[in-house]
């Protein structure tokens, strides 16, 4: 026979601690106002914890109007060390506001399907790629009581929802214009064949075509061998914009095993700046992405959203991300 134990209450804390359950409710809600001496809350505190306490969701939501969920539906790219260090920072920040950050796993849905599934959860925040949405899943989300619904990953301002701009023309633009500044003529653009990253290589591809029309389209996996075999071509080009550090970091590979120099024959320019840009050899030069909101501001201005304090509607703009470029020794 299976013993269930039922698990512990306010009511529970307030006994082992001698205190009123409305004491509880102040001491372990932060209740602004609330006049506990530091003795009572440790003592109300050493109960909750010795019993394994944690207070009911729901009672939260009842409490407060809001579950306070701020859902990130995951994307088909794979995180890389830029956007997690970004969540990590977002996280921290939503934390000391109230909220809670999840993360849910369905990576494929889109539309008003995905709409369904995101609201059974009932968050009050929906931080999603603009992409996946639609007008359907827009308001299905606010009629199921989501407050704010956040677009990242667009290029352009959307009709839907506030954004989040992450132009990748422009970084593509930037890599471009320093290449062809170095005297680069034959320029060339890796569009990884990994889902989920494709198309923003493709949007990179453009950003230099805007720069040097005609720029070849090097579609390659993160391979070695596809590495290699673009590396053993008679006719590569002269510059080379590698989508990103760690793919750039594959290509310089590859250029130098087969006897090609770098930057003397092919130039190569990465983007995201991360730490190995620095570390490898030679060092790569990259396009370095800035935001014009730091992870604070921008998570303030959600709050203010979802509190009804900041008139946030579709096209409306929250930060921009813009490109420049770090100098090192590959172009």
């Amino acid at each position: 026979m299976t013993s269930h134990v039922k698990p512990p209450t306010s009511v529970d804390v307030a006994r082992a601690a001698g205190v009123s359950q409305a004491t509880v409710s102040y001491v372990l809600n932060d209740s602004p106002g609330a006049r506990v001496g530091d003795e009572t809350r440790e003592r109300v505190k050493e109960a909750a914890a010795r019993l394994g306490y944690v207070p009911h969701a729901s009672a939260r939501a009842l409490r407060t109007g809001h579950s306070g969920l701020v859902l990130l539906p995951l994307s088909l790219a794979r995180t890389g060390r830029l956007a997690q260090d970004l969540l990590d920072e977002m996280e921290d920040e939503l934390r000391e506001r109230g909220y809670t950050l999840i993360q849910y796993g369905e990576r494929r849905l889109k539309g008003a399907a995905a709409a369904r599934s995101w609201a059974e959860l009932r968050p009050v925040a929906v931080l999603v790629e603009v992409g996946r949405l639609s007008k359907a899943a827009v308001d299905l989300l606010k009629a199921s009581g989501v407050k704010a619904v956040i677009g990242f990953g667009a290029e352009r301002p959307s009709p839907l929802v506030p954004v989040s701009l992450y132009d990748q023309e422009a970084i593509g633009a930037c890599a471009a214009e320093h290449l062809v500044s170095r005297g680069r003529t034959r320029l060339a653009a890796v569009v990884p064949r990994e889902q989920g990253i494709d198309k923003m290589g493709a949007g990179r591809w453009r950003g230099v075509c805007r720069v040097a029309p005609g720029a070849e389209r090097i579609e390659l996996a993160f391979s070695e061998d596809e590495a290699a075999r673009f590396a053993a071509r008679s006719d590569l080009p002269d510059g080379v914009f590698a989508y990103n550090d760690e793919y750039a970091m594959l290509v310089v590979g590859a250029l130098r095993d087969a006897g090609v120099r770098v930057p003397e024959d092919v130039a190569v320019v990465g983007a995201d700046d991360l730490v190995i840009a620095g570390l490898m050899r030679p060092r790569l030069t990259s396009v370095h992405v800035d935001s014009t909101t730091t992870p604070g501001e921008l998570i303030t201005m959600i709050d203010e959203i979802i509190r009804g304090e900041r008139e946030a509607g579709p096209r409306t703009v929250l930060s921009r991300y813009e490109p420049r470029l770090v100098v090192r020794e590959t172009t």
